[in-house]
């Protein structure tokens, strides 16, 4: 007769985090965002932790949209694991469940695979072209891309 064994496996927070974001590499590979969806998680970047009404009155400004709209949207990014709630009293309070970097990150991928299939050096040579470009911003990528090459050069 064999004996069945338990095990537990705790991990910590920073751990569970980790594997948060290597799951949703893995399991939505990149992420898409309408625009609306967009500015939606724009307001939970910037004020974590919101109701229904406080994203409705944050987005007012910038896009009106109405309350019923709104919930169906930050429920359906819920059911796609970006978005979690918390309920407190009555109601639903939201909050991101991954960064704006992780999510620029994972839409610049998409834009990447989908539309220059792959290919970085079309995607930059087009955005070069077609951008106006300011002369700080295009240091700060040079400076990157030595970075990048440098890094390269001591690993490889």
């Amino acid at each position: 007769m064999q004996r069945q064994s338990s095990l537990t496996i705790r991990t910590s927070p920073t751990t569970e985090r980790y594997l948060e974001i290597l799951s949703m590499e893995e399991d939505s590979k990149n992420v898409s965002l309408s625009e609306p969806q967009l500015a939606l998680m724009r307001v939970l970047w910037s004020k974590p932790n919101s109701s229904v009404s406080e994203v409705v009155d944050a987005m007012r400004q910038t896009r009106p949209l109405a309350h019923t709209t709104i919930a169906t949207m930050l429920s359906r990014l819920e059911k796609r694991g970006l978005v979690t709630t918390i309920k407190e009293g009555r109601q639903l309070i939201y909050r991101a469940s991954y960064s704006e970097a992780e999510i620029q990150k994972s839409m610049v991928s998409e834009l990447l695979s989908s539309v220059f299939m792959g290919n970085a050096r079309a995607l930059l040579s087009h955005l070069v072209s077609e951008e106006e470009i300011k002369e700080e911003d295009l240091e700060q990528i040079r400076q990157r891309l030595l970075a990048h090459s440098s890094k390269g050069k001591t690993h490889g």
